[in-house]
């Protein structure tokens, strides 16, 4: 394309917010993406990545503000209308169909018909051979997606979206499954896409990726925009620092006692998962809080995931109060008395139109019945207990759970859990998308469990956050543990009677060990 007949910006969302169930995931967000450029997308999990990329995509309309595509109003949100704007994208988890060619995937849904209106293969096999050629590769149109590698599944991927003349192309953790070799090829046809007037919008956590292909980045955190900068006024210490250096708010009256520390409930000895972790030991004592840090990809949310049997390790052994166990599903580690505050809530935790007694007596629905019939009596009163203790607000215990705020789900969760009498509990970004009011009650209600001499282990991107709730801090780089911290040693050796002061530097100190992590890896 001419670069005269370029569009000043290719991608513009001005003033764009959206809720899901009572959730600010976006609020008040402008991004722009120019032609020609690759453009990173960077933000812990929940901090609105994923929802600007479905809105983009025609998955969601946004509940404010608008789109232009090439300075015209997206004035629909579906999937046909962003394609027809010239957007594509390549999702994190592919798209193509096993069981189908490489040009028959190419074409899905656009296919090439011969002059009587049939299905012309043998067309859509030579275009598809002059797109690879356009992309500088070569791939058998013919052969099965099934047979391709990761990276000629993903170049498949590109050659479907160009297809359609894409002029925005958006991709999410797209050298995820590629090998060095593979991501040099993608590379280098992003280049040639961006010489051509493509704007690219790259999702990623590799930091070392994005310095090497992005020329600008936007950094989101919380729904929100921080910064959008170029990549040469980035550095890595800065694009960490926006990324999940927020000062502390509203923890500096979280009362923090010295942990008593038990007998030992959960050890973990090698665990393994299919990608990561790696090799990970972990101990979890009684009236304990463990904090887990680390950036996007680490590995801790498989970790979580393996400990609460959702996913398989590959190796490793897990002991249960000193005794070898198999959890091989959640129904194993909820016997065993592990339970897990999984991250994403509202798809994994919570039965949003269901109300908050359903909900919170999900898990003990067994102990409530008698003969086969649930006691509302018994559910009603266990409930109850737990709006009084956690300080659930609702209009009452029949409200549908997506009437609540955001940390007023988080609580229904607990309590679910708490019903439940579990030892050991797992929370995967427990105050992720809630209030700075509510964050400090969660965090403080961390501290509770611990005190009532429960395990806890605490997955969270915000590092004032683990700092005020954790005893022992873990850093986790490239799926393996690389550092262990007490907690204690990340206070100033000249403490400050500002409590929020003493915080920040414990931050700066926690975030500076995070940065080294990475830059190793």
């Amino acid at each position: 394309m001419n670069s005269a007949a370029l569009p000043a910006v290719a991608v513009r969302l001005a003033g764009v917010s959206k809720s899901f169930g009572g959730v600010r995931a976006l609020e008040n967000v402008d991004f722009e993406a120019l032609p020609g450029e690759i453009h990173a997308l960077l933000g812990e999990n929940g901090a609105g990545k994923s929802t600007i990329l479905k809105i983009l995509n025609g998955v969601h309309a946004p509940d404010a503000g608008g789109v232009e595509i090439n300075g015209a109003p997206l004035g629909e949100y579906t999937p046909d209308a962003a394609r027809r704007a010239g957007i594509g994208m390549i999702f994190q988890e592919m798209s193509l169909a096993p069981t189908l060619t490489v040009a028959q995937n190419i074409f899905l849904n656009h296919e090439l018909k011969g002059k009587f209106g049939f299905i012309d293969d043998a067309a859509a096999a030579r275009r598809s051979l002059e797109l690879f050629a356009t992309l500088g590769v070569e791939i058998d149109p013919l052969a099965r997606v099934s047979d391709l590698s990761a990276g000629q599944r993903q170049l498949t991927e590109i050659a479907k979206a160009i297809s359609r003349d894409v002029r925005v192309l958006i991709l999410d953790e797209p050298t995820t499954a590629l090998s060095s070799g593979e991501v040099e090829n993608l590379f280098a046809i992003l280049r040639r896409l961006k010489s051509n007037g493509v704007a690219i919008i790259y999702v990623s956590h590799r930091m070392d990726e994005i310095a090497r292909i992005a020329d600008r980045a936007t950094i989101l955190r919380d729904g929100r925009r921080v910064i959008t900068a170029p990549m040469s006024e980035l550095t890595l210490d800065k694009i960490i620092e926006h990324i999940i250096g927020r000062r502390s708010r509203g923890f500096s009256d979280v009362a923090r006692k010295a942990a008593a520390r038990g007998a030992p409930l959960l050890e973990a000895k090698g665990i393994s998962g299919l990608r990561k972790p790696e090799e990970v030991d972990l101990t979890l004592y009684a009236g304990e809080v463990v904090g887990l840090a680390g950036l996007l990809g680490s590995g801790r949310s498989a970790l979580a995931r393996i400990l609460f049997g959702v996913e398989p390790k590959r190796a490793g052994e897990i002991r249960i109060k000193g005794v070898p166990v198999a959890i091989d599903s959640p129904r194993d580690a909820i016997a065993h008395g592990l339970v897990l505050v999984p991250e994403d809530r509202l798809r994994q935790g919570l039965i949003l139109e269901h109300s908050v007694e359903a909900n919170a007596s999900l898990a003990i629905l067994d102990r409530l019945a008698s003969w086969s019939f649930v006691s509302r009596a018994r559910a009603i009163d266990a409930v109850d207990r737990q709006i009084v203790g956690l300080r659930i607000r609702a209009a009452s215990r029949d409200a549908a759970v997506r009437t609540l705020s955001g940390g007023n789900q988080q609580k229904v969760v607990v309590a679910k859990w708490l019903n439940a009498e579990p030892d050991i509990f797992v929370l995967d970004e427990p105050t992720a998308g809630v209030d700075i009011g509510s964050k400090a009650e969660i965090v403080a209600l961390v501290r509770a469990l611990a005190q009532r001499g429960k395990a806890v282990f605490v997955i969270s991107s915000e590092l004032s956050e683990l700092l005020t709730a954790a005893d022992r801090i873990l850093v986790m780089a490239d799926g393996r543990i690389v550092s262990e911290t007490a907690r204690a040693e990340f206070d100033d050796p000249v403490p400050s009677d500002d409590v929020a002061e003493q915080l920040n530097h414990a931050e700066r100190q926690l975030s500076a060990i995070i940065q080294r992590a990475y830059a190793r890896n």
